[in-house]
């Protein structure tokens, strides 16, 4: 279980960065920064993928509510243009920016961290270790299961309400069959070859 012990080595306000959404094929990546405070900290934060969707939710509000939160998106056609890692940093920079007050220092779930103006550590697994990262898993997450579900009632035909964009079977016959959607992410091999295909000359 996550614990506080790496904010306690640091003095100042520390954040707590991860993201949700690298390996889809469709949807944004976003990142959550989160600050907590030590005398309100919501039992039960853990990795985001070890709860259900109900539990993230009531934890994403009970961190509303009793922490300092940003959060930064990078859209489909940053993620075309920079490419996965580089669009999932910028939207990390922007979730750290989106805080009301600067940290001293971030710890970022990962083996590397993007090139900003912060202090900063990299933490492998840190979503499972770190309290404040598994925050910051919890709301990024959530923002992002919420996002899909909109784009599912927007685009429908894709499964996005269940499968939030990742590569699940159901979603891949959909891409084959309908095309690609305007939120499809086209630099990834399978819609690229969905796009492909729809444009091949009947036989």
């Amino acid at each position: 279980m996550p614990d506080y012990s790496f904010e306690g080595r640091h003095t100042g306000p520390v954040a707590g960065v991860d993201e949700a959404g690298r390996g889809p094929l469709a949807g944004p990546v976003v990142a959550a920064a989160v600050i907590l405070d030590a005398s309100c900290i919501p039992d039960g934060l853990n990795d985001s993928k070890a709860l259900t969707a109900a539990r993230r939710a009531e934890l994403c509000a009970a961190l509303l509510s009793c922490a300092r939160v940003g959060v930064g998106v990078a859209s489909v056609e940053e993620i075309d243009e920079l490419n996965i890692l580089w669009a999932t940093m910028l939207a990390m920079t922007r979730a750290v920016e989106a805080l009301d007050v600067a940290p001293a220092m971030v710890l970022v779930d990962g083996n590397r961290c993007p090139k900003w103006v912060w202090p900063s550590e990299a933490i492998v697994g840190g979503d499972a270790r770190c309290l404040s990262i598994a925050a910051a898993s919890i709301v990024a997450k959530h923002r992002r299961d919420t996002m899909m579900h909109e784009y599912d009632a927007k685009w429908p035909g894709y499964g996005w309400a269940s499968n939030k964009g990742y590569a699940a079977p159901g979603h891949r016959e959909a891409l084959k069959r309908l095309g690609p959607s305007p939120i499809h992410r086209r630099s990834f091999a399978p819609v690229r070859e969905a796009q492909l295909m729809l444009e091949l000359p009947p036989a």
